[in-house]
């Protein structure tokens, strides 16, 4: 259904993923354990069933693709560690805004 409502646009995408996963300065195994980390991160189920199956097609491991997946966790969580910054950064503006409230319980 998505070809008949939009076959230029489909036959584009197709075209596409066909050159980014075709063996090049990577081969194309490694390409598609790393589309199996990144399906994990962007948590698309049909990702991760479609490029685990086109991996170990293409001779990845179950090692290799579990090692990937944990590389991929680890990056996700590493964001949110990281990001953290942003929010105490706004709780020591408040504190210097407010530094009779800071200590404040308000819960």
């Amino acid at each position: 259904m998505r070809r008949d409502l939009a076959p230029e646009m489909s036959d584009a995408f197709s075209s596409f993923s066909q050159k980014v996963f075709a063996d090049g300065a990577l081969p194309a195994r490694m390409k598609q354990i790393i589309a199996v980390a990144v399906a994990h991160v962007t948590q698309c189920p049909y990702c991760i069933k479609g490029h685990t199956r086109a991996a170990l097609r293409a001779g990845a491991s179950a090692e290799e693709l579990m090692e990937a997946i944990w590389v991929a966790a680890e990056i996700r969580a590493g964001g949110a560690f990281a990001h953290s910054i942003i929010a105490l950064a706004e709780v020591e503006a408040e504190a210097a805004a407010s530094p009779e409230e800071a200590h404040h319980d308000h819960g």
